[in-house]
């Protein structure tokens, strides 16, 4: 299997989340569970069905976070050129039809979050700008529809 890039802060996120899991979620977990059992027949006994369920999750969860931290390589943001699109950088843009100007940090999937503008390597922006210049127009099919955006800027800050 094909490693995924992340960075140095988003591998040290998943550390912490899946220890708040193991350490915190589970724990109080199986406590819930405990209790909901003391409350008499489990068959029909809506706290317990609902505290195995959160119990399916949190080990789902868990395994997710295990299995995205095995596959995680990562990029050491320092010292990386800021001359053309790559792993972490950010990138300014103004789409050329509306004149509308965005800056996105180019992430891996597990660090992607559309609502603070850091973007995945291997969607359809991030693909089409990866290994770019300043200066460069792209052309993007987007779920949305095609949009043609322009390079305004690329900056790297290390972390």
């Amino acid at each position: 299997m094909e490693k995924v890039p992340i960075t140095k802060a988003g591998f040290e996120k998943l550390k912490k989340d899946l220890e708040t899991i193991k350490n915190v979620s589970i724990p109080e977990n199986v406590r819930d569970i405990e209790v909901a059992r003391g409350h008499g027949d489990i068959s029909e006994n809506a706290e317990y069905s609902a505290a195995k369920e959160r119990q399916s999750f949190l080990y789902g969860k868990m395994q997710e976070l295990e299995h995205q931290l095995a596959m995680s390589d990562i990029i050491n943001l320092k010292g990386l050129n800021a001359d053309k699109v790559v792993f972490g950088c950010y990138v300014s843009l103004e789409d050329i039809d509306t004149g509308e100007k965005i800056k996105y940090q180019l992430l891996g999937p597990y660090e992607s979050d559309i609502s603070q503008n850091k973007i995945s390597v291997t969607s359809p922006i991030g693909k089409a700008l990866i290994g770019k210049n300043v200066g460069s127009e792209v052309k993007v099919q987007t779920p949305g529809g095609i949009r043609n955006l322009e390079i305004i800027d690329i900056t790297i800050e290390g972390d």
